[in-house]
């Protein structure tokens, strides 16, 4: 829920309001009046995150800093400055009148998009004790500040004793670029009243300490909280004595600051946050708000309004930088922080619609130069902060870049952008139908993503994408000038269209295949199917296994033909890039409206069964972490979008409205991966589910900004009567539109910054008269699309 504000932070206000410099307010109150989403009590012992593009802090709502994560089991939390973590965590704890309190508790957590706060006010007697942090962009370090107010009416002496614990170490795959973890050591930096801990064996730093002059340094591992992280870290402790008088306000700032090249790089970054905490603050919301106004959207629903406008801080949320490395969007926090080729393929189409082109140009540019070293177009998938790929890419990745490029020019018009990717889109094609084409039917053969084994023959994803990017690679070669080229590309695409559409297409399942193989490879995925469907007790799902195992006995087990064995989301994907037949899509999207729960849809639809309407609560996964039996945003995007592509946008708000019960179900202010609380807390690609159906389904925007025209092609759900979208970046253009539903008429206004063409078209049959700017608009004009030229237009839809 948001928060209003409690009177304790009211009392710091009017405390501070009567200061001169600005530097003396507490952080907090320089974000007072930002909204700020309060946490769910059931989900304190859980995570959060501090975000920066640089420095970034895990922890949980509470206050805790437990081993969590498994990319590098138990160490995904704490303080990390990629490509090396800094600190596990921290303890904070009080000492009044004798007793120690650790700060292990808090009792509420409130979340802003630039900031956290932590509230302890059941936690020590007569104290009442806030934290707020939050993580300067562009700097290698965070800003941690504790308000400590005295309620009582007589005077308390306390001492405040923070603890740090470092693990200085390396990222995922760290051994793979000879960044070996080594025993860390600590040192006091007197001039600055810090600890200054180093790994002996690299020069990697960290720094911490406060604004004030501790009274007791500590480093022999005796302290009060019960915080004992795994790792090869140390400890250092910093002890302060406070007085407050009755009722007194006093403020306690602490700062972080790392380096993974040398001690005088940390040591820089800390005296920066000492002196402009406060400017770093500032500076971050102005940022977050230029990104808030971008698409600002505006609907009766304000829960998803909401959540569509946290859903773009999240993004940014993610964005990492390693100026050695390049600067780009991770893919989810906290165990994929680092980059993805197709996650980005996803979120990107939503970034550029949202008005992201600094975001979506260095994310491009950073996938590309990191994909360079395969040196045949083929995209990677999955890249760690120092470098090291893990995986050059699936097959899926390749198309859906080319698909990318093109989408982004469509709102750009760069065509030097164009002019810079098309020669590997042009490589990657080549790859892709060349060394993966075993049979040269046309469909690549590997993984896209599913990620199962055994999914790796005809794939029906990588099948869809590879068409779609075909046909787009047609306009972009048309666009160089390469007319043969074109000719050739959109022949490909068209063949495969129809092929996809007869082969992949599985009658008595109204359903597109999850695969084409072998009836042997088919039995062999079958079994396995059967053995999960068992496990999770799914007894529809055998029975209908068995039903497809005993009619595949029959079949010569080399003959290939299409198989619906899961009922994966990606059989999905012909609707999602509307290439599907129009009757065909009908029916497919009737099937996979049977695999959803209340969040959403399910990754594998044999997972399923009737109970699952009634799961409102949290995911239970598997000790191991798990997509089994998940319902994931991604599936539930694309089912939006999919839906909008053949006309039916209330279904796809449907699917939106779903997606949007996990909006601050467990985090506030984000959606977790796995629907409502499970995997990543934060994931990039939700931006595509929103995005994409909202802004070019929803509200039709459709550019080509290389011709200086905008199509705006709107289809709203019948339940929305008045809505509104602002600020829409197009080249250097930018639109806005509203709807207004009334009792007679339907008006639309329309404004552009630039005097570009305006192509608008939807089903008139419903109206008798169209007013444009106060003039009719001759019955004989009516043909569609109707073309405007002009900046402010006001149209007018009487029934």
């Amino acid at each position: 829920m948001e928060f209003r504000l409690s009177f304790f932070f009211l009392s710091i206000l009017v405390l501070f309001s009567c200061q001169k410099q600005r530097s003396e307010y507490p952080l907090s109150a320089l974000v007072a009046d930002m909204e700020q989403l309060q946490g769910r009590d059931a989900y304190l012992a859980s995570p959060y995150f501090t975000a920066g593009d640089r420095v970034y802090m895990v922890g949980h709502q509470d206050g805790t800093f437990p081993d969590l994560g498994w990319h590098v089991e138990g160490e995904m939390g704490g303080i990390w400055n990629h490509p090396i973590k800094l600190m596990d965590g921290f303890t904070a704890a009080i000492q009044v009148e004798g007793q120690f309190y650790c700060l292990d508790k808090a009792n509420a957590f409130f979340n802003y998009p630039i900031a956290n706060r932590h509230v302890f006010n059941q936690s020590v007697p007569g104290l009442e004790i806030e934290r707020f942090q939050f993580a300067p962009d562009g700097q290698q370090g965070i800003v941690i500040e504790f308000l400590i107010r005295n309620e009582d009416i007589i005077p308390k002496k306390i001492n405040f004793e923070f603890t740090g614990h470092t693990d200085l170490m390396p990222v995922w795959l760290g051994e793979r670029a000879n960044m070996i973890d080594h025993a860390d050591i600590m040192e006091l930096d007197a001039s600055r009243n810090a600890w200054r801990g180093k790994d002996e064996g690299n020069d990697w730093f960290v720094l911490f300490g406060s604004d004030r002059e501790p009274s007791t340094y500590s480093e022999d591992g005796s302290f009060t909280c019960n915080y004992q992280p795994q790792g090869l870290g140390a400890i250092g402790q910093l002890v302060y004595p406070l007085e407050l008088a009755a009722n007194e306000v006093q403020i306690i700032r602490f700062y972080v600051a790392g380096s993974y090249t040398d001690q005088t790089d940390a040591e820089r970054t800390y005296d920066v946050l000492r002196k402009e905490a406060a400017t770093l603050l500032m500076e971050k919301r102005k940022h977050y708000e230029e990104i808030g106004a971008k698409a600002k959207l505006s609907i009766e629903d304000e829960t998803l309004q909401q959540a569509f406008e946290w859903v773009k801080y999240n993004t940014e949320w993610l964005l990492r930088d390693v100026p050695e490395i390049g600067r780009g969007l991770g893919a989810g926090m906290p165990d994929y922080p680092w980059w993805f080729g197709v996650d980005n393929e996803y979120t990107l189409k939503g970034a550029i619609a949202t008005g992201r082109k600094d975001l979506v140009y260095e994310t491009i540019a950073l996938i590309h130069k990191l994909s360079e070293p395969n040196g045949n177009g083929r995209i990677i998938h999955e890249v760690s902060t120092n470098g090291v790929v893990f995986n050059p890419g699936n097959i899926n990745e390749t198309p859906q870049f080319a698909s990318l490029i093109w989408w982004v020019f469509q709102w750009t018009g760069d065509k030097e952008f164009l002019a810079k990717y098309y020669p590997t889109i042009k490589k990657g094609l080549q790859w892709l139908m060349e060394e993966n084409d075993e049979d040269g039917n046309l469909f690549p053969d590997g993984y896209g993503m599913m990620e199962i084994h055994g999914l790796e023959s005809e794939m029906i994803d990588v099948a869809v994408y590879t068409q779609k990017a075909f046909a787009d690679a047609a306009q972009m070669a048309k666009i160089m000038g390469e007319a043969d080229q074109a000719e050739s590309y959109q022949q490909t695409a068209d063949a495969l269209k129809l092929k996809i559409n007869e082969e992949f297409w599985v009658e008595e399942f109204n359903s597109y295949a999850d695969l084409i193989g072998t009836a042997a490879e088919a039995l062999n995925l079958i079994d396995a199917a059967i053995i999960r469907a068992d496990t999770l007790n799914k007894p529809w799902a055998v029975e209908e296994l068995q039903q497809t195992k005993k009619r595949l006995s029959n079949y010569p087990k080399n003959q290939k033909q299409g198989f619906v064995v899961f009922h994966n989301w990606v059989v999905n994907t012909p609707m999602e890039m509307g290439i599907a037949d129009p009757d065909k899509a009908i029916r497919a999207l009737d099937k996979a409206s049977k695999f959803v729960n209340p969040f959403g849809v399910f990754v594998t639809g044999i997972d399923r069964d009737e109970s699952a309407e009634l799961e409102d609560g949290s995911f239970t996964g598997s000790k191991v972490f798990s997509y089994t039996g998940a319902v994931m945003t991604l599936p539930t995007g694309v089912q939006a979008i999919a839906e909008n592509n053949y006309g039916r946008p209330d279904r796809s708000l449907d699917y939106l409205k779903r997606m949007t019960r996990s909006f601050g179900f467990a985090f506030p202010g984000s959606i977790y991966e796995v629907s409502p609380d499970y995997g990543m807390m934060t994931q990039a690609w939700n931006l595509y589910a929103y995005a994409f159906p909202i802004v070019t389904q929803f509200f039709g925007i459709q550019p080509e900004a290389h011709l200086k025209l905008i199509k705006i092609r709107p289809q709203l759900p019948s339940d929305w009567n008045k809505a509104k979208l602002e600020n829409i970046i197009v080249a250097d253009n930018v639109l806005d539109l509203s709807w207004d539903k009334k009792s007679d008429r339907l008006v639309l206004e329309i404004r552009q910054k630039e005097d570009w063409n305006l192509e608008f078209g939807m089903d008139l049959s419903p109206f008798k008269k169209i007013v444009l700017n106060g003039t009719d608009v001759q019955r004989k004009d009516w043909d569609l699309p109707l073309k405007f030229e002009g900046k402010i237009y006001k149209l007018e839809f009487f029934y």
